[in-house]
C-alpha cells in the first residue's frame, strides 16, 4: 500500500512540475507579448487596418493593405517566417513585422508587434532566427510555445548599417551587405580639413545611379556568427569578399543578396559581380559568376563572356551550380537562360564541365531558379503567354509546367518542397496582392489571408482576356478590366495603360503604384495591351521594339484603343504610362489624331537626345536607340529623328506630366520640358514634381497625393 502511495505521490509531483513549467512558459510568453504590445503601443506600432470601415476600393484602401514578403522556411521544413508591412498614412510611414506559419496546420500567428520595421528574417537553427532592425543584425529565440520571440540580442556593430544578410547552412557564418567608399568623391575624401562642404567630384561616369550619388557602393562581408554574442560582428573581424576591389556587390540598383549563395558545406560563396567601373560599367551589362573560398580566401571565376550572368544557386549535394544568363553584352532584354555547370566543392573547388543551357528548348525567359531537394532538377518561374507560372527542368533540359496555363495568377518560384509532394509558393493577381499558397497535385490552395477581410468589403471587378488584331495581322493579348456592376448598356470612360520598360509584360501582377483594380473601381474600363516589346510571347515579339520605338508598338496601342472604342459601352479614353510608358504617352500625343481624350505621363522620356546625355546606365540607350545621337547608323538616325519632342507642334490633347526630383534614370527635367512645351502650345496641362522621390513614388502621403491627382485629371477630361 505504501509503495502504491509513494508511486502516486511521484506521479503527482511530476505532473505538478510539468504544470508549473507549462504555466511559467505560458506566463513568459504572455509577458513577452504584453511587454512588446505595451512598449510598441507607446511607439506607434502599425498593424492591420479595420476592415469594418472599408466601403469601397479607394487609394486609401490600397495603401492600407498588408504587404506580405520574403517567406523563409525553417531548417526542418515545418515552419515559415515571413513579413507583412502596414502603412499609417497620417504618420506617413510603414512598418514591417514578422509572422510565423505552421505548415502542418497551415495556420499563421503574428510574432512581433514592433514600431520599428523588421526585415530580412533568416533562420539560424530550429529555435533561433536573425533579422535586421535599425540597420543591425538582431538574433532572437523562439519561445517554448513558438508564439513569441525572446532574448533579443544585437549581434552587429557596423557603422554604415546592414541592408541584407544570409546565414550559412551550418549556422556558423553570416554574409552581410554594407556600404563602402565609392566612385563619386565628397570634399572630405579629397581634403580632410573640409567637412562642411556639400559636393560630389567625378572623373568618370557612374557618379550617380538610380536615385543617389555613388559616394557609397555596396560590398558584401563574411563573419563568424554567434547568436548569443552581442555586437560580435564588426568590420574588424569580417572579411570583404571583394577585398578592396572597387566594384559593387551586389550590383545596384535592383540586385540584392540573391546574387550570392552559400555552398552546402558553408565553405564557398558563389556570387555575381560586374567587375567594371566608370565608362566601362556604364556601357556594359557584363556580370560574371565567381566563387569565393572563405578559408583561403581565394576567388575563382566560373564564367567568361560578354553577357549578363546572375543569380547563382548551389545544388543541395554541392555537385552543380546553376545561374541565369543573358548572352549579349549591353542588352537587358536578351533571353534569360538557365545555365548549369558541374563542380567539386570538397577541399579544393574545381569546375568539372562546360556550362550547359538547360533552357535551350524553352522559348521563354527563366527567372528565380531554386534547386529541388533531389538535386536533379530546378524549379523556376517564367512569364509565359501573359501569365507567370512555375516550371521544373531536369539536368537533361526537359521542362514541365506545374501551374495551369489558364490559372490567372502570377506565381513566384517555390520556397519550400515537402516529402508529401506539396510545394509552397506565393501568388498574386490583378484582384489581390501577394499571399502564400500550397500546390498539391496541380491544385492551389491559398493559406495566408492577410487582406481577405478588406478585399471582401470591396466590390469586385471583372477581367477579360482579349486578342486584338494588330496592323500587321498578328494577335495581341490584351487584358480588359471592367468596373463593378458593369453593364454593356451603359457608357464608361476608359484608361489604356502604356507599359514601361520598354521590355516587360502586363500579366496578373499586383502593384501599389499602378493598380488596375483600383482604376476599374473608380468606374473606368482598363485596357492593358501586351504590345511589341513585351517579354512573355517569345524573343521575336520582345526584340522587335529595339530601334523601333516610333513604329509597330505605337500602332499596337492605337489598335487596342480603336478596338475598344468601337464598343458601344466605351466613351472617352485616356492613355497613361510611366518611364517608357511615359515616352509612349508623349509620342502618342503627336500622332493619335483624336483617338485619346487625355494623357498622363509619369517619369516619361520626352527628348531622346537629352535623355542620352543625362541618364546613368549608357548600355541601355546605346543598344535600344541604335547608338548615340551623333551616330550615323540608320537605326540611330531614325530613332532620334522621331523623338517625341519633335512632334510637339501636333499636340492638342490635355496632358498631365509627373516626375520625381531624385529620378536619375529618367531625369526630372524631361517632365518639365514636356510640360513647358505643352504650356507654350496652349495645351491644357499640369506638372507635378516630387522633389524627394525617384522613378517611383514611395512615401505614403506622396503616393496618396499621386493617386488623387491621377484620378482628378482623368475625371476632369474623361468623365
Amino acid at each position: 500500500m505504501n509503495k502504491k502511495c509513494n508511486a502516486l505521490r511521484v506521479k503527482l509531483s511530476r505532473l505538478c512540475i510539468l504544470l508549473v513549467c507549462f504555466a511559467v512558459g505560458y506566463g513568459i510568453d504572455m509577458l513577452i507579448n504584453h511587454h512588446n504590445m505595451k512598449n510598441n503601443s507607446d511607439q506607434q506600432y502599425i498593424g492591420p487596418a479595420d476592415a469594418s470601415s472599408v466601403k469601397s476600393f479607394t487609394p486609401e484602401t490600397l495603401l492600407s493593405l498588408g504587404r506580405l514578403s520574403d517567406p523563409q522556411v525553417s531548417p526542418a521544413g515545418g515552419k515559415v517566417i515571413y513579413g507583412v508591412s502596414y502603412t499609417d498614412i497620417k504618420a506617413n510611414r510603414s512598418c514591417r513585422n514578422l509572422y510565423l506559419l505552421d505548415l502542418a496546420r497551415e495556420e499563421s500567428i503574428q510574432l512581433t508587434r514592433d514600431a520599428s520595421s523588421i526585415s530580412c528574417a533568416r533562420w539560424i537553427d530550429a529555435d533561433h532566427i536573425a533579422f535586421i532592425q535599425n540597420g543591425q543584425i538582431v538574433s532572437a529565440g523562439l519561445s517554448r510555445s513558438g508564439k513569441a520571440l525572446r532574448c533579443r540580442r544585437v549581434l552587429s556593430d557596423i557603422p554604415e548599417g546592414i541592408s541584407e544578410f544570409t546565414v550559412s547552412p551550418d549556422g556558423k557564418k553570416v554574409m552581410f551587405v554594407t556600404s563602402v567608399d565609392g566612385w563619386a568623391k565628397t570634399p572630405d575624401k579629397v581634403y580632410p580639413d573640409i567637412t562642411g562642404a556639400e559636393a560630389y567630384r567625378a572623373d568618370d561616369l557612374m557618379y550617380r545611379h538610380w536615385d543617389h550619388y555613388t559616394d557609397k557602393i555596396p560590398h558584401t562581408f563574411v563573419a563568424a556568427l554567434d547568436p548569443l554574442a552581442k555586437k560580435s560582428i564588426t568590420l574588424d573581424n569580417s572579411s570583404d569578399i571583394l577585398v578592396s576591389e572597387p566594384y559593387e556587390l551586389p550590383a545596384e540598383p535592383f540586385s540584392g543578396i540573391e546574387q550570392l549563395c552559400w555552398s552546402p558545406d558553408s565553405r564557398y560563396i558563389a556570387y555575381s559581380c560586374r567587375k567594371l567601373t566608370g565608362k566601362k560599367y556604364a556601357y556594359s551589362t557584363n556580370a560574371e559568376i565567381f566563387v569565393y573560398d572563405t578559408e583561403s580566401p581565394k576567388t575563382i571565376r566560373i564564367t567568361r563572356g560578354g553577357g549578363y550572368d546572375t543569380t547563382p544557386v548551389w545544388a543541395p549535394d554541392g555537385r552543380h551550380i546553376a545561374w541565369l544568363s543573358m548572352e549579349r553584352d549591353g542588352y537587358e532584354a536578351d533571353k534569360s537562360r538557365l545555365m548549369c555547370v558541374e563542380v567539386e566543392d570538397s577541399c579544393e573547388f574545381k569546375v568539372l564541365s562546360h556550362p550547359v543551357d538547360l533552357s535551350a528548348c524553352f522559348a521563354y525567359n527563366v527567372d528565380a531558379p531554386v534547386w529541388a531537394k533531389d538535386g536533379e532538377s530546378i524549379w523556376f518561374s517564367s512569364l509565359c503567354e501573359g501569365l507567370q507560372g512555375i516550371f521544373k527542368v531536369n539536368l537533361s533540359g526537359e521542362v514541365t509546367r506545374l501551374t495551369a496555363e489558364d490559372d490567372w495568377h502570377d506565381y513566384s518560384t517555390p520556397f519550400c518542397e515537402c516529402r508529401s509532394g506539396k510545394i509552397y509558393s506565393t501568388w498574386m493577381s490583378m484582384d489581390a496582392p501577394t499571399e502564400i499558397v500550397c500546390i498539391e497535385n496541380g491544385v492551389t490552395t491559398q493559406i495566408t489571408h492577410e487582406n481577405d477581410a478588406i478585399l471582401a468589403a470591396c466590390e469586385g471587378i471583372t477581367t477579360e482576356k482579349r486578342m486584338i488584331r494588330t496592323v500587321d495581322g498578328k494577335d495581341m493579348l490584351t487584358w480588359v478590366l471592367y468596373p463593378p456592376h458593369f453593364s454593356p448598356d451603359k457608357v464608361y470612360p476608359a484608361i489604356e495603360i502604356c507599359l514601361g520598360g520598354p521590355q516587360g509584360t502586363l500579366s496578373q501582377d499586383w502593384s501599389y503604384r499602378w493598380n488596375y483594380r483600383l482604376m476599374a473601381s473608380q468606374g473606368y474600363i482598363v485596357i492593358l495591351p501586351n504590345r511589341r516589346g513585351t517579354t512573355a510571347f517569345g524573343q521575336e515579339w520582345c526584340e522587335q521594339i529595339s530601334g523601333d520605338y516610333c513604329g509597330l508598338n505605337m500602332q499596337d496601342y492605337l489598335s487596342a484603343a480603336k478596338a475598344l472604342k468601337a464598343e458601344p459601352y466605351v466613351g472617352k479614353i485616356a492613355a497613361c504610362g510611366a518611364s517608357y510608358g511615359g515616352y509612349s504617352v508623349y509620342y502618342l500625343s503627336g500622332i493619335h489624331g483624336d483617338t485619346f481624350d487625355c494623357f498622363i505621363a509619369h517619369a516619361g522620356i520626352f527628348n531622346e537626345e537629352h535623355m542620352y546625355y543625362t541618364t546613368e546606365e549608357m548600355w541601355f540607350p546605346q543598344w535600344d536607340n541604335g547608338g548615340s545621337p551623333w551616330s550615323k547608323s540608320p537605326k540611330a538616325v531614325r530613332h532620334y529623328e522621331n523623338s517625341p519632342h519633335k512632334l510637339i507642334r501636333n499636340w492638342h490633347t490635355p496632358i498631365l506630366c509627373i516626375h520625381g526630383g531624385s529620378d536619375f534614370r529618367v531625369p526630372y527635367d524631361e517632365g518639365m520640358a514636356a510640360f513647358n512645351c505643352a504650356q507654350m502650345m496652349g495645351v491644357p496641362s499640369r506638372l507635378i514634381i516630387f522633389p524627394n522621390e525617384n522613378h517611383w513614388i514611395l512615401k505614403p502621403q506622396n503616393a496618396l497625393y499621386w493617386h488623387r491627382e491621377y484620378f482628378s485629371w482623368l475625371d476632369q477630361w474623361c468623365k
